[in-house]
């Protein structure tokens, strides 16, 4: 099965090691996935406010 790779910089990947190991993480891998689900998350969040801010406004419930 294909699974998607992303080149990160060995500096960078020495501290999410780190950061993995202070975090009690099994693995570096679930770590990262783990940060990457939470970003894509609040960003979907924010959208979604975004749009909820401008239906309310176009409803004249907001200024």
């Amino acid at each position: 099965m294909f699974e998607p790779k992303v080149k990160i910089d060995r500096g960078l990947y020495a501290t999410l090691q780190r950061a993995a190991k202070i975090a009690d993480y099994s693995s570096v891998d679930e770590f990262i996935i783990h940060i990457l689900e939470k970003a894509a998350a609040e960003i979907e969040q924010a959208q979604s406010e975004q749009e909820i801010r401008k239906r309310l406004q176009g409803l004249g419930y907001l200024e």
